[in-house]
């Protein structure tokens, strides 16, 4: 493998020249079709995708490449590329400019390199491990905020909610735990593009469920690299698979976690 510098700046002028697809399709008529309920893609998504597989297959040839529109199989995985193509396509869909192209690159269940791009306002996070997290040229480093009632915290809805089952219940006693504690709650639409604000110290936590590994894959290394603190409900390393993510500098983060309901099955209200 190439020398980590490389491999990063290599990283970054993909997902730049990616973003020239995304830009088009953001001001272009868009080809909408579901997924799920209220799960859509477009074929700028797809057309996104298959510019990132073929790129990323020649400069990374030894990394499997998991893609959100093309790839099935495990996401435990020796060596990895985790592509979102467009992490926010509901926005995406109505021209609300928070989405982003998210790539994470990790190597024995570490994550060794990450870009988010937003090509609509511009914006290129990335981070190396042990090197930083940066917007640009800016160094980043996760919010100083102690207490709750000070931090803005980013959240995200799972697609379950429409069958109003656990996933949504859990949504809305965290959200009813929450909410008077804390400044406020911001759901952007994006996770990629919340951990990214997170670790820039805009947000001061972060915490979502159901999540996908394209989805935080990248955010990850950035908050860490920041100086936060990234686990599941139970406090323990995120891994691809748990039921939830939790984020946020260190004292944010156990007090998101001494608040944050556990996830069940049962019914959260009897």
């Amino acid at each position: 493998m190439k020398n980590e510098l490389s491999n990063i700046e290599t990283l970054k002028r993909i997902a730049l020249q990616a973003g020239e697809i995304v830009r088009q399709g953001y001001h272009s008529r868009k080809e909408i079709r579901h997924k799920g309920v209220v799960d859509l893609v477009t074929q700028y998504d797809v057309k996104t995708e298959e510019y990132l597989l073929s790129a990323l297959a020649d400069a990374f040839p030894g990394h499997t490449l998991v893609g959100e529109e093309s790839y099935e199989g495990a996401y435990d995985l020796k060596k990895a590329i985790y592509i979102d193509p467009i992490d926010g396509t509901t926005n995406f869909v109505h021209t609300i400019p928070h989405l982003a192209i998210s790539l994470g690159l990790w190597e024995a269940g570490i994550p060794r390199l990450a870009v988010v791009y937003n090509p609509i306002l511009d914006e290129l996070f990335w981070a190396e491990r042990g090197a930083g997290a940066w917007l640009g040229g800016e160094r980043l480093h996760i919010s100083k905020d102690t207490l709750l009632q000070n931090a803005l915290i980013a959240t995200g809805f799972p697609y379950a909610k429409v069958n109003r089952g656990p996933e949504y219940r859990w949504v809305v006693e965290a959200f009813s735990t929450l909410l008077p504690e804390i400044q406020d709650i911001r759901r952007l639409g994006s996770a990629a593009c919340d951990l990214s604000y997170l670790a820039r110290g805009i947000f001061a936590g972060f915490y979502e469920i159901d999540l996908k590994p394209w989805d935080v894959a990248a955010g990850i290394l950035l908050v860490e690299e920041a100086g936060g603190v990234v686990s599941n409900l139970e406090g323990r390393p995120y891994r691809f698979g748990d039921k939830g993510i939790v984020a946020g500098n260190p004292i944010i983060h156990q007090k998101l976690l001494e608040r944050l309901p556990q996830y069940t099955n049962r019914p959260i209200y009897q």
